[in-house]
């Protein structure tokens, strides 16, 4: 419900638009008179119009609105009413209102999907002056991991390769050991294509998982190997 205030009719009677807005804010929203004590109690006496009377815009019309004369006029006459559609609720941050448009995605991944719509709304939208669009909730906390992830995941391939050359003492073993993960993670690729499953944090975080046992295996078959070598077992017999 949108009240426009008729300025000029407003000066004829000699009342000021914040006087109207005052009134109206009582018979609306409702302000405290006092307050009703019950032993330890105590609660506030708020005034304002009944709930039948607030939500019915053809009585809400003959609302009197007193004047300083002590007459009153009815708020049809000092206002025009009409019922426009808008939001419900505004959202501010930083002083600046703020609207959420939510969407759930399903049978694709969300980096895609959320590419999509900035190519859209970058060719078919014209975002005025003072205007701004982020993109939060999943999709922000897929951003902050992504970044995250190329920060900790070559930090903790090079610390592999380090613990790998300390274990083992040879650059070749380690070498040797750390090409399971690339071997590991296209068959996790090709897993994915096959399945049809999006990449996701969680195959991200999963993929890691499998470059681990990878190394776990290939570190465990190079000792067993250098183990049978120094019992005296040549090469050749070793890899046969």
């Amino acid at each position: 419900m949108t009240l426009q205030p008729k300025t000029d009719v407003l000066a004829q009677y000699g009342l000021a638009v914040s006087e109207l807005q005052d009134q109206l804010a009582i018979a609306l929203g409702g302000e405290v008179a006092g307050q009703f004590y019950q032993g330890d109690r105590r609660t506030d006496i708020v005034v304002r119009l009944p709930e039948a009377r607030r939500t019915d815009m053809d009585r809400l019309k003959y609302l009197p609105i007193q004047l300083a004369n002590d007459s009153a006029v009815p708020l049809q006459e000092l206002a025009t009413m009409k019922l426009v559609e808008g939001f419900n609720q505004i959202n501010r941050e930083n002083g600046k209102r703020r609207v959420f448009v939510t969407a759930n995605v399903r049978g694709r991944d969300l980096g895609s999907f959320v590419s999509d719509i900035q190519a859209k709304i970058k060719d078919s939208v014209d975002i005025p002056v003072g205007y701004w669009v982020e993109y939060g909730g999943t999709y922000q906390k897929l951003q902050s991991a992504s970044k995250r992830l190329t920060l900790v995941v070559p930090i903790t391939l090079i610390m592999i390769v380090g613990l790998l050359l300390l274990a083992l003492g040879s650059f070749k073993d380690a070498l040797i050991i750390f090409t399971g993960v690339p071997l590991a993670l296209t068959g996790g690729v090709l897993f994915l294509l096959m399945r049809d499953i999006p990449f996701s944090i969680s195959a991200a975080v999963g993929f890691i998982a499998l470059s681990g046992i990878a190394i776990l295996n290939g570190l465990v078959m190079v000792s067993f190997i250098r183990e049978l070598i120094h019992d005296g077992l040549s090469v050749e017999k070793v890899y046969c």
